[in-house]
């Protein structure tokens, strides 16, 4: 089933270097064969690096609790590190036209 998933992360650790690359590295692991794509702001602020990712695409992920059961069995202890804070909006696809689903 394909459903438009719109994710949206936010991720701040100790500043390090690269922090961007190694967001995007985790993504690569976790959303390995998904349809997604996603765009990675890096700001650093008082010693800390923060990046803001925003991930967009197909899914088959039929809800939002059921991306969060697919997380924490394949984001690594980086990822729940580093997160601190997330948003997300599945919306199934239903046929037919989007209003009533049957036409």
């Amino acid at each position: 089933m394909n459903n438009e998933t719109y994710l949206d992360f936010c991720f701040i650790r100790h500043e390090k270097g690269n922090f961007s690359a190694d967001i995007d590295g985790l993504f690569r692991t976790i959303f390995h064969g998904k349809r997604l794509n996603w765009y990675l702001e890096e700001k650093t602020q008082d010693g800390a690096e923060i990046v803001v990712a925003e991930v967009k695409g197909m899914s088959d992920w039929p809800s939002e609790d059921a991306l969060l059961l697919y997380l924490e069995e394949h984001a690594g202890e980086a990822f729940w590190e580093y997160v601190q804070g997330y948003q997300f909006y599945i919306y199934p696809f239903k046929r037919g036209c989007q209003s009533c689903g049957t036409h």
